[in-house]
């Protein structure tokens, strides 16, 4: 016997996660979190301390002022980047410290 009301999981999916919003958004923050890594590589990462998203800003901590200048000079690419990586528009700026 064939059900009726069945629904794709997408949809299900898709359903959940209009109705919890903000779970939807902090899992977009950990895949922009994830993407640092991914994006810059793991030699960048190692000079990483602190990241974290606050406002659609993502704050970074360096330990290498030289990297914090390189970094600085390219914050709309890696904004981009990261926002591509992610597949939505999750951050509009990166302060980098």
């Amino acid at each position: 016997m064939k059900r009726k009301n069945t629904q794709s999981i997408a949809d299900v999916l898709k359903d959940f996660f209009e109705d919890n919003a903000g779970l939807y958004e902090k899992i977009l923050e950990e895949r922009i979190r994830r993407g640092w890594e991914e994006v810059l590589g793991p030699v960048i990462m190692r000079y990483t301390q602190n990241l974290y998203i606050r406002n659609q800003v993502l704050y970074v901590s360096l330990t290498s002022s030289v990297l914090r200048n390189e970094l600085t000079l390219s914050r709309e690419r890696l904004v981009k980047s990261l926002n591509d990586y992610a597949g939505a528009n999750v951050i509009r700026h990166i302060v980098i410290r």
